[in-house]
């Protein structure tokens, strides 16, 4: 073994770290050729020293890991990738197909942080060692594919996104879609078409639009809201909005939807694509800054997450640096903002059984696992069942199922199999990537077991109190 691998296991060992027997560890792997093969991290967005060197790889994160949960292959836990940085940092290895496989297989999940007991910064490493892929032309032909035909040439402008929506809807609602795949010519198309034409997602009967309008309080104004539309929620979970929107109107809220606003960035920044998302986010900021709100709310648990962040992404950003801090400070979950309030309870009984599912990015990057259970447990008659590993990923994380779809359906199956366990006839979530997972994974499944954002619960109790004649 060269001596850059040796130095590299024992450095591992010596940290506290084992390697266990056929489960394979980055630097046992037989790169080809010589270690200094492919390019070396650089640039003001290459991953720095200082989180590259907060993990001392005690193995905390792998029972978190859902990756190395499905495989026991340190390749694809935290501190094995952490490795592989390392490695091309020290120039030990250069950027190659093999180590960004390691990479791109990670959810982004960040699980790993919430029990990482050094405060690694997984997440940011990540999109930084992305940013590095990215910059050297290295991502995989699927996510290089997805990055032009949808993360550059659709999320970052708004007209366009809506227009592919309503094409989406059209060939989901004619039967054009049904009639394809019963001829089974998908099958046969060329490369992974076929497979990515079944992951597409579902869209919703009527699409969310922001309108620039002031939806008024209920009663008397306690604040004024600006509720974050984002990019595909809108399409495909509609009636989730709307009954944000009135959720938050019952809750002394008016609430305002900027019509300048857009995509969030969060699939760009995972992606590796930091200046595409830092657009996203200034665009963001004035449409918000622009409305004069006093808190700003997401329904979309990756969104807030990304939101919360912007302080991090534009620190330096001479212009946006401050500005950007307050916007992340204003941003609120609707359920962490509804928890503060604190919210009106519905004064009606809705007994529905119900278990929660939490969103990697709410539970575990926003650290937010007990307001959506307050907001839930509100609700008279309600009756919520905690499922197993409630907060391991489903398999969605944004456009992973796309190019990921071994893993993400096993994890899928894994979810769908621990919710169903419960017996509910309700899953609720907060992240509409998730809520599309979870459908597909039950449709597969043959279940009628139904997906509800939480606000859509809370929001059939409120209106089970004035039924209609």
């Amino acid at each position: 073994m060269a001596d850059g691998v040796t130095s590299g296991v024992e450095e591992f060992q010596h940290a506290g770290g084992g390697i266990d027997a056929g489960h394979g560890f980055p630097f046992g792997l037989p790169f080809e050729g010589s270690l200094n093969d492919g390019p070396a991290f650089a640039g003001a967005d290459a991953p720095t020293e200082e989180d590259l060197y907060r993990c001392v790889h005690c193995g905390l994160c792998l029972s978190a890991c859902p990756t190395y949960v499905e495989t026991r292959l340190e390749t694809e836990s935290p501190r094995g990738r952490i490795a592989l940085m390392k490695a091309v940092h020290e120039g030990r290895t250069g950027i190659s197909d093999r180590l960004v496989s390691h990479w791109e297989l990670c959810l982004q999940c960040r699980a790993c942080e919430a029990v990482c007991p050094s405060g690694v910064p997984y997440g940011r490493l990540m999109e930084h060692t992305r940013a590095q892929v990215r910059q050297n032309q290295l991502q995989s032909p699927q996510l290089n594919r997805l990055s032009r035909l949808f993360l550059r040439a659709a999320l970052p402008h708004n007209r366009r996104l809506r227009i592919a929506g309503h094409l989406m809807r059209i060939y989901q609602r004619s039967g054009v879609q049904r009639l394809l795949r019963r001829s089974g010519i998908l099958q046969v198309l060329p490369g992974d078409l076929g497979a990515m034409e079944n992951q597409m997602p579902v869209m919703g009967d009527r699409f969310f639009a922001p309108t620039g309008r002031a939806f008024p309080a209920t009663g008397e104004r306690r604040m004024t809201v600006g509720l974050l539309s984002g990019c595909v929620m809108p399409m495909m979970q509609g009636d989730a909005m709307r009954a944000a929107v009135r959720v938050l109107q019952r809750n002394g809220c008016e609430v305002v939807t900027p019509v300048n606003q857009g995509c969030c960035g969060a699939l760009n920044l995972h992606a590796g694509d930091l200046e595409i998302g830092r657009q996203m986010a200034r665009r963001n900021i004035d449409a918000f800054r622009a409305a004069g709100v006093d808190a700003i709310v997401t329904a979309s648990a990756g969104c807030g997450s990304s939101m919360k962040e912007y302080g991090d992404l534009l620190q330096n950003d001479p212009e946006y640096a401050a500005t950007s801090r307050e916007f992340a400070a204003k941003t609120r979950d609707i359920t962490e903002f509804l928890a503060e309030l604190p919210l009106d309870p519905p004064r009606a009984e809705l007994t529905w059984l119900v278990t929660m599912q939490d969103p990697c990015h709410l539970a575990h990057a926003q650290r937010i696992t007990e307001a959506p259970r307050k907001v839930l447990t509100s609700i008279q008659g309600l009756d919520l069942r905690e499922m197993a590993e409630s907060s391991l990923c489903c398999g969605s994380a944004g456009f992973y199922s796309l190019i990921q779809r071994d893993m993400s359906q096993r994890l899928q199956s894994r979810k769908v199999g621990n919710a169903l366990a419960t017996g509910a006839a309700v899953i609720a979530s907060a992240n509409p990537g998730c809520m599309a997972q979870l459908q597909q994974g039950l449709r597969n499944a043959g279940s009628e077991t139904r997906v509800m954002h939480v606000v859509e619960i809370l929001d059939a109790a409120y209106r089970a109190e004035n039924p209609p004649p």
